[in-house]
């Protein structure tokens, strides 16, 4: 069986890892990747928006599934248009992903069908300007389109709310609408699951920490790290994400003609209240699939494919038992302007077993390994215990470096 995967950083890695181990799989690809994969899988230099190349080298190369990484491609349609000529995807159709790539619909979306999230409002960018001196502080701006996980502050005051907005125009088009939204008290967890579209079997849980700084202080990040399972997740709780966010998500996008099929992540916070919806995402989180991922015992490919032929009520998911962490080394100035091309030591060392270091914004010459983006790697540990996992992936990060390298010290301490 031959496998393309899509995408280029951190989530796509673990992707990569996860599916090479599967004994149907004998050819792996990975479009573009990055070349800590390339011991995995065969790199194709071809960009995630470019879904003409992509389709003809699917194509061209029978390719037996495809499995989309990031949400970009999704939101160009790629689902479609390898469903026209024949060709296995997985991953929801561009209507379907709109629950991630367009926040004023699936605010629409939840408020219609009557699912729990914050009260909000979507107006233009001029209009939140307009607006900033009358609203009640905090709250929660949010862009309507892409943004890398970039696009929401969190504003205690005015100027924080004017600052956030002057940011979100150097987003384009991604903030031709912002959504203002009531600010909610509690604690965040991620929650997963496949589906088929009409049934759903649990990923699990994780907690993401989104800004830069410990403590939860400064802006916030595409994800600074993460660890799983939540521990606020008990099977009582899981039960009731299931009934009252989950199924009824999708019976909604069924109803609106946009049946999704594929990973479904749900951003949720408990409050006070009762728990509510922040955001959906329509695919892996990144970096909860470097958490998760390595905890699933199940072949993930006899997964996706139960999902695309609607088998999913067959399928049970086996996880081991424990915990895992993963903690995020970026580039200095990451979320900002950040320098590329220094040269990164540490990764030629033994690592633990238990330690595994997916490669997100690395390249690889003649002189070595170098930084090439803001996130730069993810070290993952896994083992019976919160306390002694986070022990062995400082423990591994301690052995690598780079100029200006940042990380959190306090992933999976703080819930």
């Amino acid at each position: 069986m031959k496998v393309l995967v899509i995408g280029g950083g951190g989530r796509e890695h673990a992707l990569v890892w996860k599916i090479a181990q599967s004994p149907l799989v004998t050819q792996l690809f990975c479009a573009p990747g990055n070349h800590g994969m390339r011991d995995k899988a065969e790199l194709i230099q071809i960009p995630v928006d470019d879904i003409d190349r992509l389709v003809s080298f699917a194509k061209i190369r029978g390719v037996d599934l495809t499995v989309v990484g990031p949400e970009l491609p999704l939101s160009l349609d790629i689902t479609k248009r390898f469903q026209e000529i024949g060709l296995r995807i997985f991953g929801p159709t561009r209507e379907a992903a709109e629950i991630e790539t367009s926040k004023a619909f699936s605010k629409k979306l939840m408020e219609k069908y009557h699912i729990p999230t914050a009260k909000s409002e979507t107006v233009s960018l001029s209009e939140a300007y307009e607006r900033v001196d009358s609203l009640e502080m905090p709250v929660v701006l949010k862009v309507d389109g892409l943004a890398g996980g970039k696009g929401v502050v969190i504003a205690q005051n005015q100027s924080q709310a004017i600052a956030g907005l002057d940011r979100f125009k150097t987003l384009g088009k991604a903030a031709s609408q912002i959504i203002i939204e009531e600010f909610l008290e509690g604690k965040e967890v991620s929650f997963f699951v496949v589906t088929d579209g009409e049934h759903a079997v649990p990923l699990g849980s994780a907690q993401d920490h989104k800004t830069i700084y410990d403590g939860g202080r400064g802006p916030n990040t595409g994800g600074m790290g993460a660890f799983s399972p939540s521990l606020l997740v008990t099977p009582e709780l899981e039960n009731k994400i299931m009934s009252t966010v989950i199924y009824p998500t999708l019976e909604a996008l069924s109803k609106e003609g946009r049946p999704y099929t594929g990973v479904l992540y749900a951003g949720l916070i408990l409050t006070s209240h009762g728990m509510k919806v922040l955001e959906f995402n329509a695919r892996w989180g990144d970096p909860e699939a470097q958490s998760l991922l390595p905890r699933m015992e199940t072949d993930w490919v006899t997964v996706m494919e139960a999902a695309l032929d609607s088998q999913l009520e067959h399928v049970k998911i086996h996880w081991k038992a424990g915990t895992s962490v993963c903690v995020v080394l970026t580039s200095e100035g990451y979320p900002g302007k950040y320098k590329k091309g220094d040269g990164i030591s540490g990764l030629d060392q033994k690592f633990s077993n238990n330690v595994t270091v997916f490669h997100a914004g690395t390249t690889f010459s003649e002189e070595g390994w170098k930084t090439d983006g803001g996130r730069v790697l993810g070290i993952t540990a896994t083992g019976s215990s919160l306390n002694h996992v986070r022990e062995q992936v400082y423990a591994a990060i301690k052995g690598i470096s780079f100029s200006g390298m940042h990380y959190r010290t306090d992933i999976g301490h703080s819930i």
